[in-house]
């Protein structure tokens, strides 16, 4: 109930999550028929990065205000157009002061027909992004545990839907967590997209979370991995990891041109580094150990 995003919003892990979210998106979109985005830790969806608390990490430098000004590729730079152009849009005179979480991002780029249900535990927080979103007939706030509404609101009533879990990992137990509460949302809502955060840094029981997936045995997991530094330095997090179940077909090519440019564009260090694998999925195990 401590947490805050603020201080860390904008920062090399949230680029990575929104860039692969705004994907997400684009690909529902390619069906006329709606689909409901189900955030369960939404937190207040907009971010002022010149506030006090922005400014006393400053995350934000080394994350999206290093990409914003990099010449990127043609093909990384449309790949990533969706994020960017939305970021850009909030910040016209070009300096960045504000960023958005993932409800406000997603809703930049919804058509009329799709859905947002935003979960947030914290009362202020909620409160914050219930007056972002005031009259937005597409836009449901409920001050809600986000474990619970895996299992409350799914499915959703289109039928079609992303489910993003983004936890503060400010808890004992959050990679079990996320384990459990994939295997109770899967059960309830097999075809829907999901993507599940989770921090890496050091003692992280990366290996182990990743065998409990496995063992759910959901036919695709698609595993997608950016460190900015080494994880012998113990400020912060080394490295950020997404696990999108029932990827879009295009998305590992996709993962596989932008990450390296991710990491050229944010590596902190020399010991930077990136990887894209499945977990589960349609490749033998020396696809995945060249992957």
């Amino acid at each position: 109930m401590n947490y805050r995003h603020i201080y860390h919003a904008g920062n090399f892990a949230d680029v990575l999550k929104h860039a692969v979210l705004a994907r997400l998106i684009v690909y529902m979109q390619q069906k006329d028929k709606a689909f409901r985005l189900l955030d369960t830790h939404a937190g207040i969806g907009l971010y002022d990065l010149s506030s006090e608390e922005a400014q006393k990490t400053g995350e934000w430098r080394d994350g999206i205000g290093r990409l914003l000004d990099a010449e990127l590729p043609a093909p990384v730079a449309t790949i990533l157009a969706p994020y960017l152009d939305a970021v850009r849009s909030l910040n016209p005179e070009g300096e960045i002061t504000l960023y958005p979480g993932s409800p406000k991002l997603a809703r930049m780029l919804f058509r009329p027909q799709d859905r947002l249900s935003a979960m947030e535990l914290h009362p202020d927080d909620s409160r914050r992004l219930a007056r972002l979103f005031e009259g937005d007939y597409q836009v449901r706030v409920t001050e809600l545990d986000g474990w619970l509404a895996l299992g409350a609101h799914l499915p959703p009533k289109e039928k079609r839907g992303i489910v993003l879990v983004d936890p503060p990992f400010e808890l004992e137990g959050e990679y079990e967590r996320i384990v459990d509460g994939l295997a109770r949302a899967y059960r309830r809502f097999s075809t829907g997209v999901y993507c599940l955060w989770y921090p890496i840094k050091r003692g992280a029981p990366i290996a182990a979370f990743h065998e409990a997936l496995k063992a759910l045995e959901i036919p695709k997991i698609l595993c997608a991995e950016l460190s900015v530094k080494s994880d012998r330095d113990l400020t912060g997090l080394s490295g950020t990891g997404l696990i999108i179940v029932n990827p879009p077909f295009t998305l590992k090519d996709e993962l596989h041109a932008a990450l390296p440019e991710l990491k050229r564009v944010m590596a902190q260090d020399r010991y930077a580094s990136h990887r894209c694998f499945w977990l589960r999925g349609e490749t033998t195990e020396a696809e995945r150990q060249r992957d």
